[in-house]
Order: structure tokens, then C-alpha cells, then sequence
């Protein structure tokens, strides 16, 4: 009874949901969009890119131009997910800005933002430039946000003891971060990078083949071979690139996460070592391996050394303690007023622009923003269905885990939108058949975040815990009741908020593709937004926009973030 009472007190007054950090965030993210937008008009009306060859002996080629932007993508989102993560878990006058943000930007469609940035950076760029650079912003966004989101739950979540330990030992801000933080984290941080990989894998085609009106978009790269395969019809070309991805995923999987996961055993908080440690034959070769520790200390050990040396001399001042309140001078509130005036300034021309639109536009919006909410709560709770087992499975049965890893990083991986016309012609006969290929592929695009959330919290269940289960003899639900489902509750809430921006941004696929020149398309607001980037038509596709990313936000504020809340106050490890 307690539960519940809590719980619902968790969940009540919406009127307290909406804090002014929102309004300032969402209005500030609408201005941004009507700059691009604006700029867009002033890009060449028709752009053709460089024609992609569907040898495949082009393969190697692509496959490494690829996996530079994805490199180059990721090394990025790391650095943002822990300077901002860090900043919103520790100031909580930041925080109040910084989540909201967060909230916003994981909720915007990435390809209703992509001809935003990428005719903005035309407007003002050398086309390959531009193209590189709206590329590799594209992927980010894919990257970034389910990372950040890890890292964010990581800090709150950690035990208070090593909290106060670290407080008590004036450590600096540097040494709590490489001593407690980063350490605790680690196993979060590297499943997610995983499931970024895999999200970035999904984007890719559309990264790297983009069309707007007339413009025609083109990088050479594997995307684009599999978009180009897919509008053409060439499914001799889509097998071909279809291995070529899955043989990249398997030789990743065999030298970098098979590895890092191995390594990052030693920093699960236990007091008993796993019965079944990961393993990896590359890391142990590396071990033992005089030649790679000797060029180590060369070319790590010895600079490492040095930049932490720097970095403890910066940091001299004790970091601050958890969610402290900060004081600015009256010169960043100076700044932050004429920003305000910035912002409600140009909001008001957005809101001219969107003024123009007739009330069947606003109405088609509003359908389609019901229509689309409504598969991806489907999609959401069939992906809750079977990740939660299957994942606790993996993350507890380390052997089971050594053998299903590579095949779940395959599977996510694989770019849905390759494989979208097979689906739409599998289940065109049946009721509601588009309505089902569209749920099929937002399922594809929401599940893989929950499932590699949950394998990194079963896994980093400690060992001692569950010899305590065995030791009381628990039954199989009293263990998932006390133990399982308390654990895995915080990474499950992260999964549920990435896995709902990934549904979101499967949408602009899921319910409007082509294939063969014919275009496939179902009521929804990722149609809308789908229809009105094809067309040039930027007004509407701005309205769409807002409207998705103001239902995305305010579903984050009113559920998910009390959740959160939840999971840092009752379920945090301690």
C-alpha cells in the first residue's frame, strides 16, 4: 500500500510538470529552426550529387568512408554525453535548463532535422563540406542522446557512500570523475556505445542519400549503396551490403566491445567476483602481449600520465558537492535577458510563418501526431514485452551473453529501411496492413535501446547479491520482485525515454518510404514531416516539427522524468 501511495504521489499534479526552463528551451530550439528554415530558401534550387556504384567491389571503399563518419560521430557524442551529463547531475540550476533541452533535442526527428542543418550549410558552405558535416551531425544525433541519457543516470544513481567517501577525501572534480564516476559508469556507457553503433548504422542510408525538392543530396559511403540498392530495386545489391555491414559489425563486436566489455568487468560494484567474467580472446592476446605494453606505455601510459598530471593541477578546489545550487554574476543574467529578447523576437516571426498554414494543415498535423503517438506506445509496450526477460537473460548467463552479443549487435544494426519494402510486401494482404509494416519498423528502431540498457543493468547486478537470493532461497518471482526488476528499474526507464525517441524517429521512415519509384505512405505526422521535406514545403514541415517535438517533451516531463525520479530516490545501488 506504501508502494502504491508513493508511487502515485510520484506521478501526480501535472500542473507542476511544465517549469519555465520548458518554455525557454522549446521556443529557443523553434528559433533555431526558423534560422534554418529561413536559410534554406536561399540554397540552389536543384542539386545533384555524384551517381553510387553498385559493384561490389566499391564495397571496401564505402565501408571505410562510412565507419570515418561513425568514428568521428561517436568520439563526438562521448565527449557531449559526459560534459553534459556531468553538468546537469551536478548543478541543479543547470539541470534545470539542461534536461528540458535534452528532452527537446532527443524528441526532434533526426530527418525532419536533417534538411534544416543541411540547407542551412549549404547556404554557407562548400557542398562537400556541407554534405561531410550534416552527415556526421546526423549521425551524433542518432548517437548521442540515449548516451547522454546512461551517463546522466549513472551520476544520480551512484551509492551515497562513494558519494560522501569522495566528499570527506576533498577529492577534485578531476579525480572523482576518473576514480568514482567514470568507473562506475563504465559498463553503462559501453552497452550504450553499442546501441549507438547500432543507431548510427540505422541512419546511416539516410545520413549519407538525402533528397529535398530538387535537391538530390549524395556521399559515397554504405548507406548510400544500400538507399541507392533499395530505390532501385536491386536486391542482389542489397545482399551484397547486407554482408558487408554484418562482416563490419562481427569484426567490431570481435576487436573493440568484446574487449572493452572484458576490461570493464573489474569495475562492477561487488564484493564477490563473478562466477562467469566476460571474455575475450583479442584482450587476453593483448594482455599478454609484450610488444603491445611496451608501445602502450610509449604512446598511452607516458601521455596519459602527463594529461592527468595537468588536469589535477586545474582542478585544485574540492568539486563541488551533488546538485549544489551556483551563483552567476549579474553579467550571464545580462546575457541570458537579451537572449530572452532574441528569442521572443524571432519567435514571433516563426510565428507569422506558421500563421500561413490553413486550419486542414493544422488539422492533418494533429491526426497524425494521435495516429503516430498511438503505434509508438504499441511498439513501446511490445518491446518492454520480450526485452526485459530476454535481456536479464543475457545480462545474467555470461555463456549465453558470449554467444547471442554478436548476433543482438547484428540485428540492431541492420538498417530497417533497407528492409522496409520486404516488410510492407509481407503484410500488405493483411488487416491494417501498412499500419502493422509501420509499427514492425518503429519496433525496429525502439527496441534495441531497451534491450542493451537492461543487459548492462543485469549485468552489473553484483555477484555478492545474488549468492544472498541463493542463500534465502528465494522462488524464481520473489528473486525478479526483490532483486531483478529493482535493479534494472533505472536502466529501463533510460531505455524506455531513448526507445520513445527512436519510435518517434522511425516514424518519418515507418510511415512514408519509396522503393522501386513507388512511394508507400500511412496517416501520421512522420508522413507529414516526410511529405513536406520531399516537397520543400519548410512551413509545414516546421509546424510538424514543433508540434512533435511539444508532444515528445511534455510526455518525457509528465512520466518519464518522475520515473526517473524515482529510480534515483528508491533503486539507486547502496
Amino acid at each position: 500500500m506504501k508502494e502504491s501511495q508513493r508511487l502515485f504521489r510520484t506521478l501526480q499534479p501535472f500542473h507542476r510538470a511544465i517549469a519555465w526552463g520548458d518554455v525557454v528551451v522549446f521556443l529557443g530550439l523553434g528559433v533555431l529552426l526558423y534560422w534554418g528554415v529561413r536559410l534554406a530558401f536561399g540554397t540552389p534550387a536543384v542539386i545533384a550529387g555524384p551517381e553510387i556504384d553498385l559493384s561490389p567491389a566499391m564495397l571496401p571503399y564505402y565501408v571505410g568512408l562510412s565507419l570515418r563518419r561513425m568514428a568521428v560521430a561517436y568520439f563526438l557524442s562521448l565527449l557531449f554525453s559526459l560534459s553534459y551529463g556531468s553538468l546537469a547531475a551536478n548543478h541543479r540550476l543547470a539541470e534545470k535548463i539542461l534536461l528540458p533541452l535534452l528532452d527537446v533535442l532527443q524528441s526532434v526527428p533526426l530527418l525532419s532535422f536533417l534538411p534544416v542543418v543541411l540547407l542551412s550549410l549549404v547556404a554557407v558552405l562548400p557542398l562537400t563540406l556541407a554534405l561531410e558535416l550534416s552527415s556526421i551531425i546526423l549521425i551524433f544525433t542518432s548517437q548521442v542522446w540515449n548516451m547522454t541519457f546512461a551517463w546522466y543516470q549513472s551520476l544520480t544513481t551512484i551509492p551515497r557512500e562513494l558519494r560522501l567517501t569522495s566528499t570527506i577525501l576533498g577529492f577534485n572534480s578531476w579525480l572523482s570523475f576518473k576514480t568514482m564516476e567514470l568507473p562506475f559508469a563504465a559498463i553503462t556507457l559501453i552497452w550504450n556505445s553499442m546501441a549507438s553503433w547500432a543507431g548510427g548504422w540505422f541512419f546511416l542510408m539516410a545520413a549519407e542519400m538525402f533528397t529535398a525538392g530538387e535537391r538530390n543530396f549524395r556521399l559515397p559511403g554504405l548507406g548510400s549503396y544500400l538507399q541507392a540498392a533499395a530505390n532501385q530495386g536491386n536486391l542482389a545489391a542489397i545482399g551484397w551490403g547486407l554482408a558487408a555491414l554484418i562482416l563490419t559489425i562481427v569484426v567490431l563486436d570481435q576487436f573493440i566491445w568484446r574487449p572493452l566489455l572484458a576490461w570493464s568487468d573489474r569495475f562492477k560494484l561487488q564484493l564477490v567476483e563473478s562466477e562467469n567474467p566476460p571474455t575475450s580472446w583479442f584482450y587476453s592476446a593483448l594482455r599478454s602481449s609484450r610488444l603491445f605494453a611496451f608501445f602502450s606505455r610509449r604512446l598511452i601510459y607516458s601521455p596519459w600520465q602527463r594529461l592527468d598530471e595537468w588536469l589535477m593541477r586545474l582542478f585544485t578546489a574540492p568539486g563541488p558537492p551533488h546538485l549544489r545550487k551556483n551563483r552567476f554574476p549579474k553579467f550571464w543574467y545580462a546575457l541570458g535577458a537579451a537572449a530572452g529578447l532574441i528569442i521572443l523576437y524571432e519567435s514571433y516571426q516563426a510565428g507569422q510563418m506558421l500563421l500561413g498554414l490553413s486550419l486542414e494543415q493544422w488539422r492533418a498535423i494533429t491526426i497524425g501526431l494521435l495516429a503516430t503517438l498511438a503505434r509508438v506506445f504499441i511498439a513501446l509496450c511490445i518491446a518492454l514485452a520480450w526485452t526485459i526477460p530476454v535481456g536479464v537473460v543475457i545480462g545474467t548467463n555470461r555463456r549465453l551473453a558470449n554467444w547471442l552479443q554478436p548476433l543482438v549487435q547484428v540485428t540492431a544494426s541492420v538498417p530497417a529501411t533497407a528492409l522496409f519494402p520486404v516488410v510492407v510486401l509481407m503484410v500488405a494482404g493483411l488487416p491494417g496492413g501498412l499500419n502493422l509494416a509501420a509499427v514492425l519498423l518503429m519496433l525496429l528502431g525502439t527496441q534495441w535501446y531497451l534491450l542493451f540498457n537492461i543487459i548492462a543493468g543485469a549485468s552489473a547486478i553484483p555477484q555478492d547479491l545474488k549468492y544472498t537470493t541463493a542463500l534465502l532461497q528465494l522462488g524464481r518471482w520473489e528473486r525478479w520482485r526483490t532483486l531483478i526488476l529493482p535493479a534494472i528499474f533505472p536502466f529501463v526507464i533510460t531505455g524506455s525515454i531513448t526507445a520513445t525517441g527512436g519510435a518517434w524517429n522511425a516514424s518519418i521512415v515507418a510511415e512514408y518510404t519509396q522503393f522501386g519509384g513507388r512511394i508507400i505512405h500511412t496517416t501520421g505526422v512522420g508522413a507529414i514531416i516526410a511529405q513536406a521535406t520531399a516537397a520543400g514545403d519548410y512551413p509545414l514541415l516546421l509546424a510538424a516539427t514543433l508540434a512533435l517535438i511539444l508532444t515528445v517533451s511534455t510526455t518525457n516531463r509528465l512520466l518519464w522524468r518522475r520515473l526517473y525520479r524515482l529510480a534515483e530516490e528508491r533503486y539507486r545501488m547502496g
